[in-house]
């Protein structure tokens, strides 16, 4: 690395860190987020190199050791192409300064030409990499966050009905994240920090949800690692909107080190074009990718159509990783508040087990605090039906009551008596089917 780079390859707040880096290299000591932050500070020179969020986002950020000197020659040729413009630009100047400018148009076009391509802000083409540079390069395997289905750089939706309890689900999300807990069985490997994004809930309906869930868990979050922007906390600004350029730099200016970016919901954060038009939703499409390949995971939250899947165009769906739809029940009762069924449309990570619905419904305790009580779906209908069966519906009927057909009730039915868990009423029709001794 030594030669490849130098202290004035980089601007601002990064040149300040790399003249850091090469002090302590130089110094013999061991360098990493805690010694730089220290030397940093012990220099008075942290803030000028953006802050202790800034140094861990760079480490966050960090390319794998195998990629570095590639990463140092790009840094190093897009130093030179600045160190290029910026000669240019004083020819240019110079050419009008002695007011020649006039009589040698074709050479000022010339400069002013070059300047454009020495531009680094003007090279726009992809960057590519050959076959046998993919399979040389250490890249970092993506990292389980939240077990089994949010891994880092996931880009993920949430969507349901309006009032099934998407704000509910996905705050008990934010908090298992960020504390290193569990909900409803998915397990954080570790804490990480998140921001959450609200775009249309009252500042004291948030707060009396989180404090809901925070006294109801037994583990306590790291202090800072769950963020949250909401709108009545904005100074009578209005939330970022992610289909602008402007409103996404204004939310990057605020991400820091949060590793999980929780978007709820589209429809508030997502203000410019139309909900059913695909190319209204290119701008956060870019800016969920650029998110991934920063490191990040996005999981979006959204409302549901007419016809249960997520409103609008299914584009959206094209590049996101998971799709989970919240619905209610078709027993469902409006005093039993937020009870769901979980069902995965979309699982690129899921196989099997994991991958299957429950139904969930949140209790509040005598003590005023809250849990969550699930099953899988199949356990759940298969109760149904038998609770039906024995107040004497038969096999049509349990069906029309629960949206199946009537042969799906009779084979739960013929399994569940052949494990023991129902018993057919004794010498009945039903009996005879479920026991295979009729047609």
């Amino acid at each position: 690395m030594r030669g490849l780079v130098q202290a004035e390859d980089f601007s601002g707040a990064n040149a300040v860190v790399f003249t850091a880096l090469a002090q302590l290299l130089e110094s013999g000591a061991a360098v990493d987020y805690a010694t730089l932050g220290e030397h940093l500070r012990a220099c008075g020179r942290l803030e000028a190199a953006g802050g202790i969020h800034h140094i861990a986002q760079l480490q966050l950020d960090a390319v794998a050791p195998g990629n570095c000197v590639a990463h140092a020659r790009i840094v190093a040729d897009y130093a030179g192409r600045r160190r290029l413009q910026q000669a240019l630009r004083q020819g240019a100047d110079a050419l009008q300064t002695q007011g020649i400018g006039h009589i040698a148009p074709l050479l000022l076009d010339e400069v002013q030409h070059a300047l454009r391509r020495a531009d680094p802000e003007q090279d726009r083409g992809p960057r590519v990499c050959s076959a046998e540079e993919l399979l040389k390069m250490e890249l970092p395997p993506r990292q389980v966050l939240l077990a089994p289905w949010l891994l880092s750089q996931s880009l993920a939706m949430v969507h349901a009905w309006r009032g099934v309890g998407k704000t509910h689900f996905c705050l008990n999300i934010a908090h298992a994240l960020a504390s290193g807990g569990s909900f409803l069985g998915w397990r954080a490997v570790a804490a990480v920090p998140v921001l959450y994004i609200d775009g249309e809930m009252a500042a004291v309906d948030l707060q009396q949800r989180l404090e809901q869930i925070v006294a109801s868990s037994p583990i306590r979050m790291p202090k800072n690692h769950l963020r949250l922007i909401t709108p009545d906390l904005q100074n009578n600004q209005p939330v970022p909107d992610l289909s602008t350029h402007e409103g996404q730099q204004a939310l990057e200016s605020r991400i820091g080190d949060a590793r999980v970016i929780i978007a709820d919901n589209i429809s508030c954060l997502v203000r410019q074009g139309k909900e059913n038009e695909s190319e209204s939703w290119m701008p956060v499409a870019a800016w969920a990718l650029r998110m991934r390949a920063l490191g990040r995971s996005v999981v979006f939250v959204h409302h549901a159509g007419k016809g249960g899947q997520q409103r609008g165009t299914s584009k959206r769906e094209d590049l996101l990783d998971t799709v989970i739809a919240l619905k209610r029940p078709n027993d469902y009762r409006s005093e039993q508040g937020a009870r769901f069924e979980i069902h995965f449309e979309k699982a690129r990570s899921l196989h099997g087990g994991d991958a299957q619905s429950m139904e969930v419904q949140l209790e509040k305790l005598p003590d005023g605090t809250q849990r969550w009580s699930s099953q899988f779906c199949a356990d759940q209908t298969e109760q149904q039906m038998i609770e039906r069966a024995n107040l004497g519906l038969n096999y049509t009927e349990i069906g029309q009551e629960l949206g199946c057909h009537r042969s799906t009730v009779m084979r739960t039915l013929k399994k569940a008596a052949a494990e023991g868990r129902y018993k057919p009423a004794i010498g009945g029709k039903e009996e005879q089917l479920v026991l295979g001794e009729g047609a």
